[in-house]
């Protein structure tokens, strides 16, 4: 038996949303502390830890694909220890203990990560599968800071948990309720990554704009967060619909560190098909949010997400869909055919009847109409000057492109069409505010030139 003080090295690999990379960041400053070394390669890894999401389908084949082409690869004579954390963890934890030929040594919820270190060790020590998936009403992580990658853009949890319980997602039951970080400890973490060098923070939550302290709300949280020097830019994510206060918009519009681009999840644009997902308005009262958002800020980026084959959704009503995304014309979307996710209500009331080939043919349908909105609204930067913030390059290449996004979060390849416009874009460096215009645009990528 090995014991657990020799199994240092770990790879840990992430799926999912920014939560899942927030929270590998906190997974890393707890087990570094107890010496643990991460390492990019599993092969060389003494344990390869998936952290994972249990949102979309997708993710539970990858992940027990890759668990048993790890298992393959390594063989008898050189074993590794394989857990499992995050949502996916809390969400399928019976079958993932039970199943045998997944070989499995340890999972960890999302509330657990500070048990890691005591779940690897009883899991070396006892060859028994270790868990802890427990759910709790006040751990926010405030007390650890996280092991993050160098880097512009800075990842915050200002909140865990959720309390809106739609109906097709499973976040509430993996997740748990909604809780919140006070806003002087949020602010300390801001300030400590501005002296770091980073540039932009992210604060996030699963209903990031719900985020309330005793009586601070997320508009007063986001004002004290832009008033840390060294810090340009602001941005959130995910919100929801329901909690666009007049003063939070109103805070948006006037403030130049909060940049002006919400993510606004429409769902669906049915009546029907919105109450059965629980989500609380109406397609009319979506639409005059959008009016409301744009009258206070008119340069708003708006993009989305949006479900297609909802259990008994008919043509006609995603023909509403349709309509709102004519309506609004958001800037891009997350088009996602529907897929039912243990656990939920849905899945519980509402059988997944809409056939597969129908929900193909919504998806494209979506597609070809946003793809068409999203060439249009990028064109119509053509002629103008942005400021972008400079990112690391994309690619690995030494003479790979140097990229920015703008304001409103669009990206922004930089050409180098003449000597003179390569000098410049040398001359700047990641985390540099540059101003460019923008000389072209496609449905991806806004690409522009030095001014």
């Amino acid at each position: 038996m090995i014991q657990p003080f020799e199994r240092k090295k770990i790879c840990l690999l992430t799926w999912g949303c920014q939560m899942n990379e927030y929270d590998s960041e906190l997974v890393r400053s707890i087990l570094k502390k107890e010496d643990y070394e991460f390492v990019k390669d599993e092969r060389q890894a003494d344990i390869v830890m998936l952290n994972t999401c249990a949102i979309r389908e997708h993710a539970h084949r990858k992940v027990y694909g890759r668990v048993h082409s790890i298992r393959h690869e390594r063989g008898k004579r050189n074993p590794v220890m394989i857990g499992i954390l995050g949502c996916m963890a809390t969400n399928l934890r019976q079958d993932l203990l039970e199943d045998r030929s997944l070989k499995i040594d340890f999972i960890a919820g999302p509330d657990s990560y500070k048990r890691l270190p005591q779940l690897i060790r009883e899991a070396c020590d006892e060859g028994q599968k270790s868990y802890d998936v427990t759910l709790s009403e006040f751990e926010t992580y405030s007390d650890v800071y996280p092991s993050r990658k160098e880097g512009v853009n800075a990842w915050i949890a200002v909140m865990r948990g959720c309390n809106n319980f739609c109906t097709f997602c499973v976040v509430p039951y993996t997740r748990g309720r909604e809780r919140s970080r006070s806003p002087e400890n949020v602010v300390d973490e801001v300030k400590r990554l501005a002296a770091e060098g980073f540039k932009q923070v992210t604060l996030l939550g699963q209903n990031v704009n719900s985020y309330r302290y005793e009586d601070h709300d997320f508009a007063y949280l986001m004002d004290e967060v832009s008033k840390v020097e060294g810090i340009e830019r602001i941005r959130f994510t995910s919100p929801h619909p329901k909690d666009f206060p007049d003063r939070f918009l109103e805070l948006m519009a006037a403030n130049p560190k909060i940049c002006k681009h919400i993510h606004l999840p429409l769902q669906a644009g049915n009546d029907r098909v919105l109450d059965m997902m629980n989500r609380t308005y109406t397609k009319q009262e979506f639409l005059s949010l959008v009016d409301k958002i744009r009258a206070k800020i008119p340069e708003i980026v708006l993009t989305t997400d949006i479900i297609v084959g909802f259990p008994t959704e008919t043509d006609q009503e995603f023909d509403d869909t349709l309509e709102v995304v004519q309506k609004v014309q958001f800037d891009s979307a997350f088009m996602f055919k529907y897929s039912e996710r243990q656990g939920t209500i849905a899945s519980k009331k509402h059988p997944d009847d809409v056939p597969e080939a129908v929900k193909t043919e919504r998806i494209v349908r979506l597609n070809e109409i946003q793809k068409d909105i999203t060439a249009r609204k990028n064109q119509a930067h053509i002629g103008q000057v942005h400021e972008i913030l400079i990112e690391p390059p994309a690619g690995d290449k030494p003479d790979a492109h140097m990229v920015g996004r703008t304001d409103g979060n669009k990206l922004v390849l930089l050409k180098e069409d003449s000597p003179l416009e390569k000098r410049k874009v040398v001359f700047f460096k990641i985390g540099d505010m540059a101003k460019v215009r923008i000389i072209d645009a496609t449905p991806h990528v806004l690409k522009a030139i030095p001014v």
